[in-house]
């Protein structure tokens, strides 16, 4: 019997958010994510439901021992978690209030 893939969780907050125009796939964005004692770049389809500067500030959850993905140059450190809307497009998932950035999910 093979053992549960353990996977790290944190919040972090949205530093920078742009379009990432140099990609194949449609709406991804570049993200800064500062988790408390580093930061993390991540790539993120998130153009369907947010603008860059809207999200920005936000809080999110992020799986944060994944390893690294290269996206046309871009080195993906995170992977910035979502749910689909009703037409299956990603939506940010986050706390409801600010809590402490780092902090891991149980």
């Amino acid at each position: 019997m093979s053992s549960p893939l353990e996977t790290t969780v944190r919040v972090g907050e949205i530093r920078s958010a742009e379009r990432f125009e140099e990609a194949r796939k449609p709406e991804l964005f570049k993200l800064e994510i500062d988790l408390g004692d580093e930061t993390r770049q991540s790539a993120a389809q998130l153009g369907y439901n947010h603008d860059p500067e809207d999200v920005v500030g936000r809080q999110v959850l992020c799986a944060v021992d994944l390893g690294t993905v290269n996206i046309a140059g871009f080195e993906s450190e995170a992977l910035t978690l979502g749910v689909p809307d009703a037409d299956g497009n990603p939506m940010l998932v986050g706390p409801d209030a600010d809590v402490p950035l780092g902090g891991e999910l149980y």
